[in-house]
């Protein structure tokens, strides 16, 4: 059979998916397909269904108004149902129906123009920026919505209601700290956290995070650095023995070392 008359064959079968073979053998099939779309151009994956008595050049046409791509600069890939690849489409007169193409199976598009990345670089796209003062005067914006709701940091009484029960917490840090001493042996009690023993390697305030912190040296490598935050050296101690705790998370008391044993055979 030349291939005007599988062509021929195929559109027939397409336009009547009912056709008698030689022999009686009879052939069913659907006449439209199912397919999975993406593409160079971005990062979402879409369904449509294509007939399958159209060519490889009319389903780049189409694509075209999926995709945007020209049907010049398109590569066609299929991919099975479970994304396997299978071949390239690369016959712009061949029937899409001609390819062993199921429903659910993939068709990846490559743009070879490249020009398309220019809408998908956010770098290029040029940001609305509205002054502080100029949104402060709109009356149809969140904060404005806030502010008649007094809401959040409109709401003078919650705040000041707030801002005094960090001052009344941070002065029982303020008045632990004063209580513990660098050389101390402590325990450490963090919620959510298992209990560690420690001894205290720093007492005061720090750069990382305002407030009264208590720099540590765990008897176990449960910490998270050297005693070394931010390029700043507060203490030192061994890798992964250092932390910084809260004061009132720490106890301070007679807690020697636990002996692990490391030194027996």
């Amino acid at each position: 059979m030349c291939l005007m008359e599988i062509h021929v064959f195929l559109f027939s079968l397409f336009d009547n998916p009912t056709i008698i073979m030689d022999g009686g053998v009879i052939v069913v099939t659907n006449p439209t397909v199912n397919v999975r779309l993406t593409s160079t151009i971005s990062s979402f994956e879409v369904q449509r269904r294509f007939d399958r008595g159209i060519t490889i050049a009319v389903l780049k046409g189409k694509l075209e108004m999926i995709l945007g791509a020209s049907p010049s600069c398109m590569d066609l890939e299929l991919f099975s149902v479970s994304d396997k690849f299978m071949q390239k489409m690369d016959d712009n007169e061949a029937l899409l129906g001609s390819y062993p193409v199921d429903d659910d199976c993939r068709i990846h598009v490559t743009d070879r123009s490249g020009q398309m990345s220019e809408f998908t670089d956010v770098s290029k796209v040029e940001k609305f920026q509205l002054a502080d003062e100029d949104y402060d005067k709109r009356t149809d914006s969140a904060r404005s919505f806030k502010k008649k709701q007094r809401l959040g940091q409109f709401n003078e009484e919650e705040m000041a209601k707030k801002k005094a029960e960090i001052a009344a917490r941070e002065e029982k840090h303020k008045a632990a700290a004063n209580a513990i001493s660098v050389g101390s042996r402590c325990k450490v009690q963090v919620t959510g956290q298992p209990t560690k023993l420690a001894t205290v390697m720093y007492v005061g305030t720090a750069d990382f995070k305002p407030g009264y912190w208590v720099g540590v040296k765990y008897d176990e490598p449960l910490g998270k650095h050297d005693g070394i935050v931010d390029g700043k050296k507060y203490f030192e101690c061994e890798n992964k023995y250092g932390g910084f705790v809260k004061p009132l998370s720490v106890t301070v008391g007679d807690f020697p070392e636990e002996d692990y044993g490391l030194d027996e055979m």
